[in-house]
């Protein structure tokens, strides 16, 4: 089989932002080719112990969240441990990409934090350079006043089919333009 992956996209739910004191509790993955082509996906679900939760999942962004909230507190009780889920992810990766991984997503530097802290195998695996869609957003936002509306699901697969959508948005807008024409 070719292994023609060469983006994997990655969104992880957390308890929270900090990587020190909260836990990933859900994982997505997508493989696209440079063209935003998915070859495949997975998902999986880490279990949390329950003090952890209660302790960090609390404060306004839950409780603006609440039916994401009540799905990942459900479903943790069919979760796996932490390892377990990187092994997986691990194994996804070796059948789909090559030796370079390179991680994409939204915001993905705040994911690659918490991969550093809980998965260091995946780290290791993962090239230094990575495809974040929150500069074009930033670029396309301010400089050419072009806003995307993205899903608001706070769910980890949701949210990369999100991320996928929002940079095939942005491209589209520079198909044709000074952009495309300084390519030729």
């Amino acid at each position: 089989m070719s292994k023609k992956a060469k983006l994997l996209w990655i969104d992880l739910e957390m308890t929270g932002l900090d990587p020190k004191k909260d836990r990933i509790l859900e994982i997505a993955a997508i493989a696209t080719d440079w063209d935003f082509n998915e070859v495949a996906r997975m998902t999986g679900i880490v279990k949390v112990p329950k003090s952890i939760i209660k302790k960090r999942m609390v404060g306004e962004f839950w409780d603006k969240n609440f039916e994401s909230f009540t799905q990942l507190v459900s479903q943790n009780k069919d979760g796996k441990k932490t390892k377990e889920v990187e092994q997986d992810v691990l194994k996804f990766i070796d059948k789909y990409f090559g030796d370079e991984v390179i991680l994409a997503g939204n915001s993905i530097h705040q994911d690659r934090r918490f991969i550093r802290s809980e998965w260091k195998e995946l780290d290791k695996r993962l090239h230094y350079r990575m495809f974040d869609v929150s500069a074009w957003k930033v670029y396309f936002e301010n400089a050419m006043k072009i806003k995307f509306t993205k899903r608001d699901m706070h769910r980890a697969m949701d949210d990369i089919e999100g991320s996928i959508e929002e940079i095939s948005y942005y491209l589209e807008k520079v198909k044709g333009s000074k952009f495309e024409k300084k390519k030729r």
